[in-house]
């Protein structure tokens, strides 16, 4: 059975995708107003267009989209579509944000205070991230890179980005010859990362959904096919009722909660469910198992 688009489906996408363009809308501002502005580079794929910018005077948005363009053919090849279409939305969505900032935004907004600019953008940098993570958006760049090493290598993705966000914030200083501007560059990662783990509250953290309702059958059929989740039924009774009942147990990441709950709430509205906070899921589609 393939369940249908139903307008709750579109209006939730609708959603999705409109806090994806405010998450990158503050992200894109914060980098232009007061990161770029004051020539203080970030990781990732905008850092590098920084560079790139700094070195060459190609405009950011233009060395952005390129970028991306190429490691988005490389992921759709090697990872498959379903993970680049958002991808590819926010990407589109940061490059024309990308090229409207930079029209209005000459000079940063704080003079003088680079270290200062370092926290706000910071700090807006994270906030924008973690706002478009929260609803399964990406900004492209080293998370492409990212998924692409765990595909064929035991490293983890938050380690990959760190590691290409490392090596582009170092790479600035064989332009600048300013160890300063290289240590503004790693505030700006610490507090970044920070913000964005503060506010979705450990977006790559597990859960544990327990299930209870009578259509069992039927929700573990579509988190098994639509969410590609494990599902475990167990036997139960109802103390009160003294029936038995079927429990569906379901181990799945914090960001796939609410594609879980919108699916169960569709077949079965009178569902009960169940959340809580996992410290350690290891295993096949979680990390490795650690020794």
């Amino acid at each position: 059975m393939t369940m249908k688009l139903t307008p709750r489906d579109i209006w939730n996408e609708v959603k999705d995708y409109t806090i994806i363009t405010l998450g990158l809308m503050c992200y894109t501002f914060g980098w232009t107003a007061f990161l770029v502005s004051n020539e203080i580079v970030t990781g990732g794929v905008t850092g590098l267009s920084a560079i790139i910018y700094f070195g060459t005077n190609i405009p950011v948005p233009i060395s952005y989209f390129t970028i991306n363009g190429i490691l988005l053919i490389a992921a759709i090849r090697i990872i498959g579509w379903q993970y680049c279409i958002r991808s590819i939305f926010g990407v589109v969505m940061t490059t024309i944000q990308l090229s409207i900032w930079a029209y209005y935004i000459k000079e940063p907004l704080i003079k003088d205070e680079p270290f200062m600019s370092c926290i706000i953008g910071g700090i807006m940098l994270g906030v924008g991230i973690g706002v478009a993570f929260t609803r399964n958006g990406s900004t492209g760049g080293t998370d492409i890179i990212a998924a692409i090493i765990n595909k064929y290598k035991p490293i983890t993705l938050g380690r990959s980005i760190l590691y290409c966000d490392l090596l582009i914030i170092s790479s600035s200083y064989m332009l600048f010859h300013d160890m300063e501007k290289i240590v503004f560059g790693f505030v700006v990662l610490a507090v970044s990362t920070y913000s964005c783990d503060l506010l979705i509250n450990g977006i790559r953290q597990s859960i544990q959904l327990l299930i209870f309702s009578d259509k069992y059958e039927e929700i573990a059929d579509h988190i098994n096919r639509d969410i590609n989740r494990g599902v475990t039924i167990l036997d139960g009774m109802g103390w009160y009722s003294k029936q038995p009942k079927k429990v569906i147990v379901v181990l799945a990441k914090r960001t796939e909660s609410t594609s879980i709950f919108r699916l169960v709430k569709q077949i079965d509205s009178h569902a009960f469910i169940s959340q809580s906070n996992v410290i350690g899921v290891y295993g096949e589609g979680f990390d490795k198992i650690k020794t």
